[in-house]
């Protein structure tokens, strides 16, 4: 990374609303450590090479930046929400034996045990949103009617939250998750009514407890000593909601298009329906439309990449360029079903890697097995081309997907 290197901007800009951006390859082989600018105008060192990645995410020491931190911000002035603001008041003990403990209060309720069991519970509420769309008739948008309403339909199940909120929650995620979406004032302001309601929402947990994870959280908090403190349950019942469905109904509509984008590659699950569980998995390595990536502060000098970075710098981790690293994975430009093993690393590594993990690649296989099972002669609508990635939020995705059957 050379003071002299002109700054790459993000979103780095692609050929197609699936396609991979054409510089990854050019950074990971020349320039693995390079400049980058965010939206906001700052800059931040910006990496690119899967051990590169691999080894500062699980290095304990680096956590997610805050604004405190003085790190690179993301959003422009006057906008943003409060991920993307570093708003440290979201934090999730995130550091040290508290965040150690926090990860097994809240990690022994999504398990993969667990999440298995609520697998005939999702098949149920897929068999129903596929029906919504089929009675909509055609084309119909398998985003707005599949792909965003399931992943909501089970967080909420999860943690006991009335699902016919659904648009409320909605619109909260998109204030959470906001680049340039809303105002800085509408984030605020939305943030505000969140946190109310999930108070409420607590409130009445305690009042009267049934068996969903807030009301366990809650419990175990009661009952042990390092419990939960009712700042850290109001974060996590909001980050869950946030984090449980914004990226997994965003992923479903990006893993369909993918699918359908060369249909041999449907074909072939039509042929063999075993291969879902790695179609899943590839398809979240070959997702080329993940967002802005995965954002680390540095509070000393790390070595990355055989470049001293000082502390102070504020990191950008490009999942999604790792995941097609030519040192790591075979053909990592072609989409292969039947990829094993394939170590991504869409869900990041070491100690903060996505808690929820089991329940998002459960969720996908569901969909998945569904659709193939229900609307086998599903197509796209429109050419591939034609189809447009969401803007103004830090979490990539297709504003709708147009589909006939």
């Amino acid at each position: 990374m050379s003071p002299n290197d002109p700054a790459l901007r993000l979103p780095l800009p692609t050929d197609g609303p699936l396609e991979a951006p054409a510089a990854w390859q050019r950074l990971r082989r020349t320039c693995p450590v390079a400049t980058v600018e965010l939206p906001s105008g700052d800059e931040a060192a910006y990496l690119t090479r899967y051990d590169d990645i691999k080894a500062l995410l699980s290095d304990p020491r680096f956590v997610r930046p805050t604004a405190e931190d003085g790190a690179a911000r993301i959003a422009p002035e006057g906008a943003g929400g409060p991920v993307a603001n570093g708003d440290s008041s979201l934090a999730l003990a995130n550091r040290g034996e508290e965040h150690l403990r926090w990860r097994r209060h809240v990690g022994k309720y999504l398990t993969a045990k667990r999440v298995t069991a609520l697998r005939p519970g999702m098949t149920a509420i897929a068999e129903s949103l596929v029906d919504d769309l089929v009675a909509q008739g055609q084309p119909g948008d398998l985003k707005a009617t599949v792909g965003f309403p399931l992943p909501v339909y089970v967080i909420c199940d999860l943690l006991g939250a009335p699902a016919e909120d659904r648009d409320r929650f909605s619109y909260w995620s998109d204030a959470f998750l906001n680049v340039g979406r809303y105002s800085a004032e509408e984030a605020k302001a939305s943030y505000t009514d969140f946190a109310r309601y999930m108070s409420e929402l607590i409130a009445a947990k305690r009042a009267e407890p049934g068996d969903d994870l807030l009301s366990n959280l809650i419990r175990d908090s009661a009952e042990e000593d390092e419990g939960l403190s009712d700042e850290l349950l109001l974060n996590t019942g909001m980050g869950l909601l946030v984090a449980g469905h914004e990226t997994t109904a965003n992923m479903i509509g990006k893993m369909v298009s993918m699918l359908l984008a060369d249909r041999t590659r449907w074909e072939s699950l039509l042929a063999d329906p075993s291969l879902v569980r790695t179609a899943v998995d590839e398809a979240l390595r070959f997702d080329a439309n993940f967002g802005f990536g995965v954002r680390r502060y540095l509070g000393e000098d790390v070595e990355v990449g055989g470049e001293l970075l000082p502390a102070g710098t504020t990191v950008v981790c490009s999942l999604s360029s790792a995941n097609r690293d030519e040192q790591v994975f075979a053909d990592p430009q072609e989409m292969d079903l039947t990829r094993t093993p394939n170590p991504h690393m869409i869900f990041g590594a070491g100690p903060h890697a996505c808690l929820g993990q089991s329940l998002a690649r459960t969720e996908l296989q569901v969909v998945l097995e569904t659709l193939l099972r229900r609307l086998p002669t599903l197509r796209l609508a429109v050419p591939v081309e034609e189809l447009q990635r969401v803007e103004g939020l830090l979490v990539g995705g297709l504003r709708t997907v147009p589909v006939r059957w």
